[in-house]
Formats: structure tokens, C-alpha cells, sequence
């Protein structure tokens, strides 16, 4: 039950707060670094599949879907403009950064570091990796309580929760899985959960901003809808999907995208 008090802030208020839970489950899953020294790679790809199942069912029923709805108040431009213009934008924002921000996926040699050449620590380029994609997930949040201040039938308060709680379940495996492999880096355990956490802290940063933008802004609330998806479609196809498959356990991997699509889907459903 969504309590009053939590119903009477301001949607900017209530973005922060959900995606400050998001970012304290990422340091949930971080702090399994002082439990476990390794991951084994059939649970680290479970886990990579897992959050992009998430992301792929949020981008729909979270984003996509009310984006379509709202667009349809506006006669003028086709119901489809606001979806497919502001998705592609989402995607190429995300490529726009990939190119800059230095970073290096999990399990790949220094030379296949991408963004800018640096010379900062192999620890440090796997961090931004994660801190990337998490980019999307909290602007993605803060636009889904920004569109509740409009009182529209596809925006509910209810459905913004839905969608913070289907990013939060997913950040949990995510900062473990950005944690625990820092361990074979050579790092303490504290400097593995400091790294972990921090990936995540953009978040509330991301969901604050996109929350003050669609309410300063509504004739970009459809188009901020489809950019979130984009975003993080990007991720899911660029990053998520080919890690968890690269060491061959595709099986285990899409059981865990099947899952964590229907986690997604059943919580937006039920409580959206």
C-alpha cells in the first residue's frame, strides 16, 4: 500500500526517494563482496541476463507503452512520432557517451577499453562500465514520476513504484556482479563495495533530472518516455546480452532474461 505521506511529495521528491532505494540495492548486492571472494560465471551470466529481461520489460511496459498512450492526446502528429523519434535519440545519447567515457567491459583485456584512451586503473574502467548503464535506469524512473504530476490514465503513481522496484530487484545481482569481480583485481573487499555502490549513484542524479524535466517541459513527456526506453534497450543490446553470453552458457543466461522479464512485466501489471 503506497502510504500518504509518500503520495503528498513532490513527483521530483518522489523520484529521488525511489531511486535512492535503487542505488542502497545496489549497495545491497555490492556488500556481498564480504561474503563471497569469487562469482562463479554461470550465476554472473544468470545475473547479466536477469537485468537485461528487466530492462527489456520495463522499456515496454513502463515506457513505451504509456509514451504510445499519451501520444495520442495530441491529433496533430501520429501516435508513433513521440515513441520512435524519442527511442532512437535514447539510443544514440547512450552511443554518444559509450564513445566518450572511458570504460571496459567484465571479462575483457585492457586493449578493448573503449571511450577515450586513459590511463586510469583497469578497476576504475569496469566501474564506468556499469555506472553507464545505470544512466538510463534512473532517468528512466525520474521520468515515470514526473508524468504522474499530469494525472494521466497511462501514468500512475503505483506504476512508477512498480518500475523502481523492477530496477531496484535488478541492481542487487548488478552491484554484486560489479563488486565481487574487482576482488580478482587485487582490491580490499571495502575498496570492492565503495566501487560497487558508487556505480550506482548516479541514479538518483539521473532520476532527479529527468523528473524536473518533464515538469518544467510537457510537451517532451512522450518523447522523455521513448528516450528512457532507447537508452536502455542500447544497454541491454550493446553491454548485457553479449556479456552474458560470451562464455557460452546461453542457456543460463536467456533463463535468466526469461525470468527477469517476467518479474518486470508481472509487477508493472499488477500494480501499474
Amino acid at each position: 500500500m503506497i502510504t500518504d505521506w509518500f503520495i503528498g511529495l513532490h513527483p521530483v521528491a518522489q523520484a529521488l526517494l525511489a531511486t535512492l532505494f535503487t542505488w542502497g540495492v545496489t549497495a545491497l548486492g555490492a556488500s556481498m563482496v564480504f561474503f563471497f571472494k569469487t562469482i562463479n560465471r554461470k550465476v554472473l551470466d544468470a545475473m547479466l541476463g536477469f537485468a537485461a529481461g528487466v530492462m527489456i520489460a520495463a522499456s515496454f511496459w513502463s515506457l513505451l507503452a504509456p509514451c504510445i498512450e499519451m501520444a495520442k492526446e495530441n491529433p496533430a502528429v501520429p501516435s508513433w512520432v513521440p515513441a520512435a523519434v524519442g527511442f532512437l535519440l535514447g539510443g544514440l545519447f547512450l552511443r554518444s557517451i559509450d564513445l566518450i567515457l572511458p570504460h571496459l567491459h567484465l571479462g575483457e583485456p585492457m586493449e578493448n577499453a573503449e571511450g577515450i584512451p586513459t590511463s586510469w586503473r583497469r578497476s576504475v574502467l569496469l566501474v564506468l562500465a556499469i555506472t553507464l548503464h545505470n544512466i538510463p535506469e534512473g532517468l528512466a524512473v525520474g521520468v515515470a514520476f514526473g508524468a504522474v504530476a499530469y494525472h494521466l490514465p497511462s501514468a500512475s503513481l503505483a506504476g512508477a513504484i512498480a518500475l523502481a522496484i523492477g530496477i531496484g530487484i535488478q541492481n542487487f545481482p548488478e552491484g554484486a556482479a560489479v563488486a565481487v569481480p574487482l576482488r580478482r583485481e587485487g582490491l580490499s573487499r571495502r575498496k570492492c563495495f565503495w566501487y560497487g555502490q558508487l556505480s550506482g549513484v548516479v541514479e538518483p542524479i539521473a532520476g532527479v533530472i529527468g523528473a524536473a524535466t518533464v515538469l518544467l517541459m510537457r510537451p517532451i513527456l512522450p518523447y522523455a518516455l521513448s528516450f528512457a526506453a532507447g537508452a536502455m534497450i542500447f544497454v541491454v543490446v550493446e553491454e548485457l546480452i553479449p556479456e552474458s553470453q560470451s562464455n557460452k552458457n546461453t542457456d543460463i543466461a536467456t533463463m535468466g532474461a526469461m525470468l527477469g522479464f517476467a518479474i518486470m512485466m508481472i509487477l508493472d501489471v499488477a500494480l501499474g
